[in-house]
């Protein structure tokens, strides 16, 4: 196993984690809001079975707080993805500062 491992679990378990919390938007405004949300629980199993063991991994190389961090980063690059791909709606420059603002707690969680 190495590092990579947790990293590449955890981009497919923020896949799954975008899917499930803003992809009803897309394809189920007219549903009843049982049907999205008994749905969004579906796909979110599969996004905690992958999460879990992502974390229990990425425990053995990095801190709490560089793995939460590493999360989020992971979720913005996720999130922009789904953003411009599925949702059809273009990432603003805020957006990139908000995640300047990330990679700079990136680099004092990382540093030595």
């Amino acid at each position: 196993m190495n590092q990579l491992n947790p990293l590449l679990l955890l981009t497919l378990s923020n896949v799954f984690m975008t899917f499930a919390w803003y992809g009803h938007l897309k394809n189920m405004k007219t549903s009843p809001l049982w049907i999205a949300i008994m749905s969004s629980w579906g796909i979110a199993f599969f996004e905690y079975c992958l999460q879990v063991p992502a974390n229990r991994m990425g425990s053995e190389f990095f801190s709490l707080s560089q793995l939460k961090i590493s999360q989020e980063i992971i979720t913005m690059i996720v999130f922009a993805v789904f953003s411009i791909f599925y949702m059809k709606v273009p990432i603003t420059r805020n957006y990139l500062y908000a995640s300047l603002c990330l990679l700079g707690a990136a680099f004092f969680l990382f540093r030595d």
